[in-house]
This record gives structure tokens, sequence and C-alpha cells, in this order.
């Protein structure tokens, strides 16, 4: 769909699920940037603005573990216990014909953590913002579980673990890094945890800021009852700390202050231990989250050029596993030098597939400024795609990798093992150069591993 789709089949269906909530026809309806997994759309209606949040097709929602309905109703209830999650004001109906979904009233504030990062630069302010973000996780760990609805689901840790393990063998499980993080998550599983509701997505892109003050939560998608430290430490993931990984606590403050704001505001006493294995188990969540967009792709559930260079963001996660998980390692093996790249002679007669895809990269840069919206949005991700493309015809795919996952999630080979660590630092690196070459973590794990900078 473009831009503005005024007399189109999504503004009729939306026309209707507001005449049920008695609101007159949407205007200005224009869709918003990003979203991975699910659709934004904005528009006014009776005076006030509201966003339409949805899945356009039942393929979509296959594998949640909660539908939009079990959404839904736990939004509304924490809301009305004065969490700062929207208001909704009518939930999509099959004879929409606009797939499943819910309209909320807009809040105030913007959800770029860049724009957020920028205004909140200061340490004072950074701290300040993060310590509304503890506050407010404190408050939702805090609701009662009797008055959220049924079918939330539980996470056991040694079941999440289970699951993940699953997801990589059906996925090939031919990824090293990531066959070494879920052998030590198992390895090192937590008791587990008196349950407490958890946001389950809880970072700077899914709450909104105006200035300095959080005014909203949004994405309650992956709500659940479990672990509190799992939203803590998903907040603190490198891959949400985006331009400012220097601070732990979603690129606003030291761990220290995070933690110490969360317990002041009536959160549980945290436990750094738990907190460390749950930042691993997140991160290589994130890892197979990303791996599966691409299937999501291909099997065509959904065409977006976006969900495909996701699937090329699983390269950032086995990086930040390296860097969560060498410390296993003796230090022998922490200091050994990286074995060299492996490099190509350069190009010559005709074009390259890779200098095909920079020269369409070019020709799109001439006409960025004609588009705007989600579609200048997506342009974005198209350049980076070709970016991909551009240097992935260097890249080398090891077939030993699948041998040496199966050693590694069975424990016969570790990080004690002489070179090994080295090996995977080296590669790791290599593979981000490729897919996310401005990735802030790989320029710190180039300077931590090779002395780089």
């Amino acid at each position: 769909m473009g831009e503005s789709d005024s007399g189109t089949a999504l503004e009729r269906g939306l026309e209707r699920a507001l005449a049920r909530a008695g609101l007159p026809a949407p205007e200005r309806l224009t869709r918003l940037t990003g979203g991975a997994t699910m659709e934004s759309w904005r528009f006014a209606s009776g005076g006030e603005d509201f966003v339409l949040r949805r899945a356009p097709s039942a393929a979509m929602m296959e594998g949640r573990a909660i539908g939009h309905d079990i959404e839904a109703a736990a939004i509304r209830m924490v809301h009305a216990v004065g969490v700062l999650a929207p208001e909704i004001v009518v939930e999509l109906e099959e004879t929409d014909g606009l797939g499943t979904g819910f309209v909320m009233r807009a809040l105030p504030g913007t959800p770029d953590p860049r724009t957020i990062l920028a205004d909140n630069a200061g340490d004072a302010e950074g701290k300040g913002l993060a310590d509304q973000l503890a506050r407010e996780l404190a408050g939702i760990h805090g609701v009662d579980h009797a008055a959220l609805p049924p079918g939330l689901p539980t996470l056991d840790p040694e079941a999440g673990v289970a699951g993940l393990r699953a997801q990589f063998e059906e996925a090939g499980g031919d990824r090293p890094v990531v066959a070494l993080a879920l052998r030590w998550l198992e390895d090192n599983l937590p008791a587990p945890a008196e349950p407490a509701l958890i946001h389950g997505d809880y970072r700077l892109g899914n709450v909104l800021v105006a200035g300095n003050d959080l005014t909203g939560v949004l994405d309650w998608e992956l709500a659940h009852l479990g672990d509190p430290h799992e939203d803590l430490a998903y907040a603190c993931m490198t891959v949400w700390r985006f331009a400012r990984i220097d601070r732990p606590a979603a690129g606003l403050a030291s761990l220290d202050d995070w933690f110490a704001a969360y317990e002041a505001a009536g959160g549980r006493t945290v436990d750094r231990t738990r907190f460390h294995w749950w930042l691993v188990y997140r991160t290589c969540w994130w890892a197979l989250g990303c791996w599966r967009m691409g299937r999501t792709w291909r099997e065509g559930a959904d065409r977006t050029v976006e969900r495909a260079i996701i699937s090329r963001r699983t390269s950032e996660q086995e990086l930040d596993l390296l860097l969560l998980l060498e410390g296993e390692a003796p230090r022998a093996e922490r200091d050994r030098p990286l074995p060299p790249s492996a490099s190509l002679p350069p190009p010559t007669g005709e074009a390259t597939a890779g200098e095909l895809a920079t020269a369409i990269s070019e020709w799109l840069a001439t006409v960025k400024d004609r588009m705007e919206g989600h579609d200048r949005f997506q342009h974005a991700v198209a350049r980076n795609a070709l970016g991909i493309i551009a240097r992935d015809f260097a890249a080398k795919v090891d077939p030993a990798d699948a041998k040496l996952a199966r050693s590694l999630i069975a424990g016969t080979r570790t990080l004690a093992e002489p070179g090994l660590l080295a090996q995977l630092r080296r590669t790791a690196l290599d593979k981000l150069a490729v897919d996310m070459p401005k990735y802030p973590a790989l320029d710190v794990a180039r300077r931590q591993w090779t002395g780089e900078d």
C-alpha cells in the first residue's frame, strides 16, 4: 500500500471499525515507518489522532504466543491501573477485512531512538530518562496477576532454552556462536522466579518520549509472565543502545543507576547473575528471531525488503554473544591473536554482482528526495540491502560450521580449546563487516580483539 490510502479497502474497513466506537471516518491515513512485525497507521478522526496497529494476514500471526485479542485485553488492563500504555478505542473484527489488530488513541512523543538519545545526551538527562523507564518497568512488574486477562503464557527458563534450541535445529543448526550460547544457557539455568507481568519488548523504539519525559509504552505483543530480570536485561542489549553503547542501560545510563532506580521504585532486588543470564538469553533469542525473518520472507508471508534485511542482523547478535561469553575462555585464549581475514583478489573485466548492486544503490541515492514517509524508509532499507550484496560477493561460507556447531552444543568442544575463540572472533568480525558494517559494537570488538581503530 502507498502512503495515503484514501478510498482504499484499508480506509473503508477502518471506517467500519471506527463506527462501532462512535467515531467518524478516518482522515490523513499515513503508514508509520518501522514495525518489523506489525503495520502501524496514523490518522485523524473527529479532531483527534489515533493509531491503527494490525497484522494484515493470518500468516503474520502464526507462531505467536498471544493473539491481538489477548494483547488488547492486557493493554486495556494495564492502562486502567496507570501504566503509560495507550488507550484502546476499538478492536478489528473479521468483517472489517483488515486482518487482526486494534485502534489506539495517539500519545505525545516520539519513538525514534536516535531523537530520544540526542534529546537526552547529557549525563543528567540520560539518567533522568533511564530513571523514568526503570520506574515504569517496576510498575509493570507490580501489576496484580489476578487482574490480568487469561491466556498470557509463562516463560520458564528451561522451557525457553529448549524452545530456542528447537528453533536453532529447525533452521539448520549450523551457527557455531549460537550453538555456544545455547550450551552456556543450558549449563547455567537459573531457578524459576516468582512470575511477574513481563512486557517482553521493553526498549527504546517501543516507548514514546517527549523531550526528557516518558509518555508511553507501546508494542505489548510479547507480553507474558516471567522473571523481571528478562525485561531489565532486554532494554540493555547492545543492539537497543543504538549509537550509545557506552551507556549499557538503554543507551542512557550505567547499570548501577538502572538497577538502583528500579529497586527504589519498588522493583525486586536485582541479581546480577540472573541479569547476565537473561542478557545472553534475549541476545540469543533475537539472533534466532532475525534468522527467522529470512524464512518468513522466503515463504511469502511478508515479502517486504525490511523483512529480508533484518535476517542479516543475526551477525550483530553473534558478535554480541561472543562479547558476553568470551570470559568463559582461559586468559591465554582471550589474549591469542586472531587469524588473518580471508580475502579475494580485486575484480577485473565485466562488473561483478557486487559492483552491479553498488551501481543500483548509487542510482537510488539520486531519487531519494522524491520519496517520503514509509516509502522513504523502505528506500533506505533497500540501499542497505544492496550494500550487503555488494560486500557479500567476497564472503565465504565455511562448510565446517555445521560440524563445529554440533560439537559446541554437545559440549565436546569449548572455548578452552586452543585457537577456537580466535577463530570465532575472526569469523564474527568478517561476517558483521559484510552484513552491518555500521553496527557500533563492531568497532568496539575490533579494538578489543585486534587493537585496530
